[in-house]
């Protein structure tokens, strides 16, 4: 049985698909497609308000949770005013991805959590977020000045760290596309990937699958084994927790 894999997907604004007037939920096609290379089956779960008894139940017939990126988190939610550069803040998607990633946690489901899911990780343990780092002259750019696309640098991964044995790899080619960055960690999560500016990249929950990555693995994985070892071993650790 091929592991039932839970997509997070994102709300699009009535006419944001062309031809369609009302709504829609969505989840670029490089996310699914990796976890079905990888042997999964990716399901779209779509965005709505949760708490955590409600959350917990959403996840009851999967085997695994997948976080992708997209707009930034609300500021409110870790305690800070918006910066002016905060942009595509979707309350919707706060409050579905905070509960249902506690609720995969308290499940103890395998769970990967990629750029804007990182942060949502991140925060929902009660961490914090650097609102713009693109101004900041020690960074090299991880996204380009104008925001129109992302860049490829390289991300160091703490040895015997879960991302290492992931990637299957202490080094790593990356796809970035971030103007936000992790700042304090949330409880129970530690820091272990980093690009080669310093900044982190890579973090994991200090006891079970839980790993958040900044950078957009699906972006490459599809030429990189390095990045599709991610996603397999998402899906292999699912069909572990399903048996």
């Amino acid at each position: 049985m091929r592991p039932l894999i839970a997509v997070t997907g994102v709300p699009i604004v009535a006419g944001g698909v062309l031809g369609w007037r009302q709504g829609a939920v969505a989840c670029t096609t490089a996310y699914v497609d990796a976890v079905a290379r990888g042997g999964g089956d990716p399901v779209i779960v779509p965005p709505v308000v949760l708490d955590d008894e409600t959350a917990s139940m959403r996840l009851s017939r999967f085997d695994g949770l997948l976080l992708v990126g997209g707009g930034d988190v609300d500021p409110a939610r870790y305690g800070q005013e918006g910066r002016p550069e905060v942009a595509h803040i979707s309350p919707a998607r706060d409050e579905f991805e905070i509960p249902l990633v506690r609720a995969a946690i308290a499940r103890e489901m395998p769970t990967l959590c990629i750029c804007r899911g990182a942060q949502v990780l991140n925060v929902a343990l009660g961490g914090t977020l650097h609102q713009h780092i693109s101004d900041r002259e020690d960074l090299v750019a991880h996204r380009n000045a104008d925001g129109s696309d992302g860049v490829l640098h390289e991300v160091r991964a703490q040895p015997g760290s879960r991302v290492m044995k992931a990637m299957g790899a202490e080094r790593a080619r990356t796809f970035s596309h971030h103007h936000q960055a992790l700042d304090d960690l949330g409880t129970g999560l530690v820091p272990v990937a980093w690009a080669e500016d310093g900044l982190l990249e890579g973090i994991e929950l200090d006891d079970g699958w839980v790993l958040g990555l900044q950078w957009h693995a699906e972006a490459t994985a599809a030429a990189d084994p390095t990045q599709q070892a991610i996603f397999e071993a998402l899906v292999r650790e699912a069909g572990a927790w399903l048996t």
